[in-house]
């Protein structure tokens, strides 16, 4: 849970209530997608399915809840246009939770994960790219990230997918996150285990220096990455998620009793234990962490970037504008470029 703090991150009027209004709005529309031909679990069924996930994964033991990463070698498709390629590879990934195999397995495009690289050779320092939820989209993602900017500073970058995201989606919304928490666990699982195998793959390949970039649902799996992979040159979580745990609070997912919303607050903590990186120990020395903030995010707002600059001993950034509407964002990345830069030239 993230324990609050008086803000100290105040946004510009203006700009603030125009970013704020369309993370609102945006977040409303979502909402009402989902909730189209589907019927809103009660409060008992939500009690139902936290103490399921609770049962499963509160006992997890944090060092090995996660595999070791293994030895991938991605097919490589040359794309048509410029001098980028698109990586394909099986994902390691193993279920914990058995009574989920069919339901999880049936998405077989997940089965494999996927990434897109653009590289100018194995000798440069690299930084592989996190997307958000609903991203993934190849040819979205290398118009929302600096990709041109990445490669002035001297970096080859990695558009990585998610799973149930992107090549990897069946169609339609992604079935991850979801309510099913179990389903979420397995989903970050696999998240940070394909993510891993690329890690260090490339650092196979010959890259001197890979870290870590991620926005929002993104930055929420590059810090969860973090807690294992104590070799990253870097970590930039941009308007993170922090707590799964806050994030349903905020999004009016919890029971309307107070009775049960305690029980389920505490459920879901017990639920999301182990793949929280709010939990685990940082790996990463405060140094090589730079966190961004949205001061007028209100998908994932301010104390959630606050939480993990913290967590991580490492400082904070702030940019005026939301979520979506990112004003003032070429200023917060010029210190991103400062801290590029220091991180991979030591």
């Amino acid at each position: 849970m993230i324990r609050r703090k008086p803000a100290s991150l105040k946004a510009n009027p203006l700009v603030g209530s125009l970013a704020a209004a369309v993370d609102r709005a945006v977040t409303l529309a979502v909402k009402r997608q989902h909730r189209r031909g589907t019927t809103s679990p009660d409060a008992e069924q939500l009690l139902q399915r936290a103490r399921l996930a609770a049962s499963y994964y509160e006992a997890a033991d944090l060092d090995d809840f996660f595999p070791s990463p293994a030895a991938i070698v991605p097919v490589e498709t040359p794309e048509a246009r410029g001098k980028h390629r698109t990586l394909s590879w099986p994902s390691t990934h193993r279920l914990a939770c058995a009574d989920l195999q069919r339901p999880y397995t049936a998405h077989r495009r997940n089965a494999r994960a996927c990434a897109r690289l653009y590289a100018k050779g194995a000798q440069r320092p690299v930084a592989i790219l996190v997307h958000g939820y609903m991203g993934g989209a190849f040819a979205l993602e290398q118009r929302i990230w600096p990709l041109r900017w990445l490669d002035e500073l001297g970096l080859d970058t990695v558009l990585f997918t998610l799973p149930f995201h992107g090549l990897r989606a069946s169609g339609g919304a992604p079935v991850f996150p979801q309510s099913d928490i179990r389903f979420s666990v397995e989903g970050f699982r696999q998240s940070v285990t394909d993510l891993r195998d690329l890690v260090h793959w490339l650092r196979e390949r010959g890259h001197p220096h890979v870290g870590l970039m991620g926005m929002s649902l993104g930055g929420y799996v590059i810090a969860l990455t973090a807690t294992l992979e104590p070799e990253l040159a870097f970590l930039v979580p941009i308007v993170p998620l922090a707590c799964l745990v806050e994030f349903a609070r905020e999004q009016g997912r919890f029971p309307q009793s107070r009775g049960q919303a305690i029980e389920y607050e505490e459920l879901l903590e017990r639920a999301y234990r182990a793949v929280s990186p709010l939990s685990r120990p940082s790996r990463l020395a405060g140094e090589r962490v730079l966190v961004v903030a949205g001061k007028a995010d209100r998908i994932t707002p301010p104390h959630h970037a606050r939480a993990l600059a913290h967590h991580f001993s490492a400082p904070l950034e702030a940019w005026p504008g939301g979520h979506l509407l990112q004003f003032g964002r070429s200023k917060s990345l010029q210190r991103v470029g400062r801290f590029l830069r220091e991180t991979t030239r030591r």
